[in-house]
C-alpha cells in the first residue's frame, strides 16, 4: 500500500477514534445533550484537574471547539443521512457497493486532511502553554490510555 494511503487511513481512523470517543462520551454522561454544554463541562473538568489559569482554560476550549467541528465535519461528510446509514446502504445489495466505499472514505479522508491543521495548531497552542507540572499530567493520562484522572 502506498505511504500516502496508510497515513489518509490513520488519520481518518485517529480522527473517527476521537469524533467517536467525544460523541459517545457526551450521549452517555449528558444525555446527548447540547454539545456545546458536554464542552464546557470537560473544560472546567479538565481545567481543575490540571489547574489552569484563565488563559490556559480560553486555550482549551478553542481546543474542544475545534474538535466539535472536526466531528461535526465528518458526521456531515458524504450529505444526508449520516456515517451509520451511509456505511449500511453500501451492503443493501447482493454485493458491497465498491465506488460508494471510496467515495465515502475519500468524503471522510477530505473532511480529516481540512480540519486537521486547525486542530494541530489549536492542541500545540494549548499543551505548549502548560507549565512542565501540567505537561506531565497531560502525558501520565495518555501514557494510561485516556483513563479518568486520579486527584
Amino acid at each position: 500500500m502506498k505511504p500516502w494511503i496508510k497515513r489518509s487511513l490513520f488519520g481518518f481512523a485517529g480522527a473517527a477514534i476521537v469524533a467517536g470517543s467525544l460523541g459517545g462520551c457526551a450521549a452517555h454522561r449528558w444525555g446527548g445533550g447540547d454539545p456545546a454544554e458536554f464542552r464546557a463541562k470537560m473544560v472546567e473538568r479538565i481545567g481543575g484537574k490540571l489547574d489552569l489559569d484563565t488563559v490556559q482554560k480560553q486555550k482549551l476550549a478553542t481546543l474542544a471547539d475545534k474538535l466539535g467541528a472536526q466531528r461535526a465535519a465528518m458526521r456531515d461528510a458524504g450529505g444526508a443521512g449520516g456515517t451509520r446509514t451511509q456505511f449500511q446502504s453500501l451492503f443493501a445489495g447482493n454485493k458491497l457497493d465498491q465506488s460508494a466505499a471510496s467515495k465515502m472514505v475519500d468524503e471522510k479522508t477530505a473532511a480529516v486532511r481540512t480540519g486537521s491543521p486547525d486542530i494541530i495548531v489549536a492542541a500545540a497552542d494549548f499543551f505548549d502553554n502548560l507549565n512542565p507540572a501540567q505537561q506531565a499530567k497531560v502525558r501520565e493520562f495518555m501514557q494510561r490510555g485516556g483513563r479518568r484522572w486520579r486527584s
